[in-house]
């Protein structure tokens, strides 16, 4: 009899597919963009991300690598509410300094509750709420993002250790649940101007996020 447990154990394996590769010319130098498709869990779950690599990733001393989630308002619309733009931007320049690295481009919008929620969270935070009560009050955990796509895209580009553009100790923990080493995880930190210095006191404070 094959129980549910069984079933689990006979699915296949994620499978990580490039179904893209170009040139990518930017103000901060010339990239290569890839887009991947991963299926996990037989097929029920897939994602899409893009990354940005620049450089010779294995060659020298581990490259510097960002794992950025989408977020419309703060790449896009360079929203000051959060500190995702400052990030992204921070991540390309010092990657572009530095001639070399990897830039992951997940499409994980406000932390994996999508867009709608999130502006849904944001009418909330205008009541007084923070971003991990919002989303607490809208029925999702504080962050529902999972790190399996970025994990296969390190492996795509066989990379055994990174050094990790990151304030997050979970992403640090995930890449190496991965089977990637990270050797050093560098700071990636934005001005705490006045607009999003709640958001920031909340990532520190509820979230352990290293600031």
């Amino acid at each position: 009899m094959l129980t549910a447990d069984s079933a689990m154990n006979h699915l296949p394996s994620p499978r990580l597919e490039k179904v893209a590769e170009a040139s990518l010319p930017t103000e901060f130098g010339v990239f290569r963009i890839y887009g991947f498709r991963w299926q996990a869990d037989g097929g029920a779950r897939s994602e899409e991300a893009v990354a940005l690599r620049l450089g010779d990733l294995t060659e020298g001393q581990p490259p510097l690598v960002r794992i950025h989630s989408q977020c419309l308002t703060g790449d896009v619309f360079h929203s000051l509410r959060c500190d995702c733009h400052a990030q992204l931007e921070i991540a390309l320049k010092t990657i572009a300094r530095e001639g070399r690295g990897l830039l992951i481009y997940e499409h994980q919008e406000g932390r994996g509750i999508g867009l709608l929620n999130k502006l849904r969270a944001y009418e909330l935070q205008d009541r007084g709420a923070d971003t991990v009560e919002a989303n607490q009050h809208l029925g999702f955990d504080s962050d529902l993002r999972s790190y399996g796509l970025p994990g296969a895209i390190l492996q795509f580009f066989g990379l055994k250790a990174i050094r990790l553009l990151s304030n997050n100790p979970e992403k640090v923990r995930a890449v190496e649940d991965a089977g990637v080493r990270v050797a050093e995880r560098v700071p990636c930190i934005a001005d705490a101007v006045a607009t999003r210095q709640k958001y920031l006191r909340t990532k520190k404070e509820k979230m352990g996020h290293l600031l």
